[in-house]
């Protein structure tokens, strides 16, 4: 199988290339890999060119548990090809990329409309090359093991074609023993997610209490899609912006009849949980809470007056936290028209 591997970078370029060099001593090899830069304002885009062309140093953590994942490093020059958003929709340049074997893909998007926006202008570049079996999705915070897509591909190879999304265990960077999911659950009433088995601990005896059946979506930071998949039910929604896209996808798929499955030996390590100031956790609040209305709107409309009570004792909650201004957002949403895509 010929696996597109597809990382959406903003701001974060010290992890996307560790993460890279991580993908580098993958033992499995029949991959691509493209990154997608969402316009970072730090210029994370010349800083990854400067690092693939050996001009860059980076300040890895040297007490990570984890840095023999991406050591030895990559030797430096590598391999590489640049594009802006509008060339990579067109397919990229055959005569450049021919003068490599194999080289990475650069896109700069050129502005930031969010996860599912970045991650499509990776895929339709995928698509007009047509030679790909299936898409990874793969944060750039994540580190992956050397055996980490031999089992994913081996799981999906053993797997009948309508398990079409597959996920990876997901474990905690900074606790690399613990879970931080094994798949997600989605309560439809509330437009609520949860990871499951999340802050587990990653043993043998946790493995058997996991139920396949328990599992309603893929994690966005480990996802693969199979190409039927992608052939069939299309790109992810971008009026999301952030949050929501994989369950979204995850009903899109089982809609047009297939089935999720976790490779729970295939392990990729997530840095998720690092601070963030105020403002970006405001800026996440408000894609959070929006979005259960606009999935409820779009494929469970059933499900708008649980969905909306969810949220009216979201905004109480916060009011009896004094978090006023969050409050307010709550209400304020629940009376914004809603408008998606499709």
């Amino acid at each position: 199988m010929k696996i597109y591997i597809i990382i959406l970078n903003y701001n974060g370029w010290q992890d996307t290339v560790e993460c890279l060099e991580s993908v580098f001593n993958s033992e499995y090899k029949n991959y691509q890999v493209v990154l997608v830069d969402n316009d970072s304002p730090n210029n994370s885009m010349k800083y990854i060119i400067n690092w693939a062309e050996g001009k860059q140093e980076v300040d890895y953590d040297a007490n990570s548990k984890l840095k023999h994942l991406s050591q030895p490093f990559e030797p430096k020059p590598l391999d590489y090809v640049y594009y802006t958003k509008e060339e990579a929709l067109n397919g990229g340049n055959k005569e450049k990329e021919s003068k490599f074997n194999n080289p990475m893909i650069f896109i700069q998007a050129g502005e930031n409309r969010g996860f599912a926006a970045g991650n499509n202008i990776g895929l339709k570049y995928m698509l007009k090359k047509d030679d790909y079996d299936a898409v990874w999705l793969l944060n750039p915070d994540t580190l992956i093991l050397p055996d980490t897509l031999t089992k994913l591909v081996a799981y999906a190879q053993k797997k009948p074609s309508d398990v079409g999304i597959i996920g990876t265990a997901l474990l905690y960077h900074h606790a690399p023993e613990t879970l931080q999911a094994l798949g997600g659950g989605f309560n439809p009433c509330f437009a609520t997610g949860r990871h499951i088995l999340g802050h587990s601990p990653y043993t043998q005896e946790t493995l058997e209490k996991f139920k396949l059946e328990d599992v309603d979506m893929i994690i966005g930071a480990s996802m693969l899609i199979r190409r039927e998949v992608l052939k069939k039910v299309g790109l992810l929604e971008e009026d999301y912006f952030l949050y929501f896209e994989e369950i979204d996808y995850a009903l899109r798929a089982k809609k047009e009849g297939y089935h999720l499955g976790i490779e729970p030996d295939a392990i990729v390590y997530h840095k998720e949980g690092a601070s963030i100031n105020n403002n970006a956790s405001q800026f996440s609040d408000f894609y959070a809470m929006r979005n259960r209305l606009l999935v409820t709107s779009k494929l469970q409309p059933w499900y708008i007056p649980t969905v909306v009570l969810g949220l009216l004792l979201s905004s109480l909650i916060r009011l009896r936290r004094r978090e006023y201004t969050k409050s307010w957002m709550i209400i304020k949403i629940l009376f914004t028209k809603r408008t998606l895509a499709h």
